[in-house]
């Protein structure tokens, strides 16, 4: 029988939180799950104004780290973002820290990503300026990933990069290789390693990392030997065309957590068992993880608070996007954004897939109708969820 992850938090966290200190952001994003909609968060009573069935919908915690709310929160984002797409084909690029960063990420996690996105963005413009390969300026968005499979530590972008970029003529440029090509991903793995490697090191002398497990110069050395002896690895995928296909691609990596619940098998006295990858063709199999590590290994994923894991560069850049989205359209002759594409969740399902929301699935000819605010609930089962806090 499968399980979520609020119900592993529920068996298996009384005894991780006996031996464990959790970070601020950590026991949010715990009190939050366990919390989601569940009479914690209170609701609303709704009844169709035709069979008279009632129903109880409880408040979701909109965390970002909970499996429940990102669907939702996947789907409206994908028709925000519709608009800002461009008619052609788009790049997935990956950009991943070697293994040997990850004791340090443990410590100094917000550093570590966010110089890796940094890194990577200033690579990927550095590349399209570059006449060589483009000669204009990019749009792309990066998407911080930091998990494998089975929850262990593995610090990745995803890329997603328009195949042509604007110049300072105000005219589309297109690869020069071929449409489809962007840059080779050799060149891009060498010139992140030497960007993140510089900031490491101006980081160091700074101080900035005063928690550094390589804690003296000789670890240090050591490690920057090891970092400089393999190459970086950067993954190019097969380009993608049309506007829906890339937009359906691309959410699927924005909203995903470390762990869904339709990928928790089951939980017993043994720990958390999890459905994995097994190859490369589509292939699962099973794995058992201690509940406590498991929890451990989940916790290491939740980002520090107010980090931003999803972020625009070039022409999609907050502080350019209208002028410079506007050029480009009018570069590649195509019409203006379609307002449709912002209508909210509700709006897009009725619209392609003939689902209201608001239509009692019973008698299929009522509406629900709320009738009662359910307000949260602090005591019982759900009081224990006050008992997970942060460090003060």
């Amino acid at each position: 029988m499968s399980a979520t992850l609020a119900e592993v938090l529920r068996t298996f966290g009384p005894a991780y939180l006996n031996q464990h200190a959790l970070s601020t952001a950590q026991a949010r994003a715990w009190r939050a799950i366990v919390a989601c909609r569940t009479p914690a968060l209170g609701g609303q009573v709704q009844q169709c104004d035709r069979c008279g069935r009632e129903q109880r919908l409880f408040h979701s915690c909109r965390n970002r780290h909970c499996p429940q709310c990102q669907s939702g929160a996947r789907d409206a984002w994908r028709q925000a973002q519709l608009a800002e797409l461009l008619p052609v084909p788009y790049c997935h690029l990956v950009f991943t820290l070697p293994h040997a960063l990850n004791g340090l990420a443990q410590f100094h996690a917000r550093w570590v990503y966010r110089t890796l996105m940094q890194c990577a963005a200033a690579t990927l413009t550095e590349f399209a300026a570059n006449t060589r390969w483009l000669g204009a300026t990019p749009a792309f968005t990066l998407v911080l990933h930091t998990w494998t499979q089975d929850l262990r530590r593995h610090i990745h972008v995803h890329a997603l990069m328009a195949c042509g970029g604007l110049d300072d003529q105000a005219q589309w440029c297109t690869p020069k290789r071929s449409p489809t090509f962007l840059f080779p991903v050799h060149a891009l793995s060498k010139v992140l390693r030497g960007k993140f490697l510089d900031a490491l090191r101006l980081a160091g002398q700074a101080g900035k990392l005063p928690h550094d497990p390589a804690s003296t110069d000789v670890a240090r050395h050591a490690r920057l030997a090891q970092l400089k002896r393999h190459d970086w690895v950067v993954y190019a995928k097969t380009p993608l065309a049309g506007p829906e296909v890339v937009l359906d691609y691309l959410s699927r990596y924005t909203h995903r957590v470390a762990i869904s619940n339709e990928r928790i098998v089951g939980i017993d006295g043994q720990g958390v068992r999890l459905r994995v990858r097994a190859d490369d063709h589509g292939g699962k199999r099973t794995v058992l993880i201690d509940g406590q590590d498991f929890i451990a290994r989940f916790l290491q994923h939740v980002l520090p608070r107010g980090f931003k894991r999803i972020r625009h560069y070039g022409l999609l850049s907050p502080a350019v996007k209208a002028q410079k989205l506007a050029a480009a359209r009018a570069a590649l002759a195509m019409p203006a954004a379609n307002e449709q594409a912002r209508e909210d969740a509700a709006a897009f399902l009725k619209r392609v897939a003939g689902i209201d929301i608001a239509c009692c699935p019973h008698c299929k000819l009522g509406q629900w109708r709320t009738t009662a605010i359910l307000p949260p609930e602090r005591a019982g089962e759900h009081g224990a969820i006050a008992n997970c806090r942060g460090p003060p």
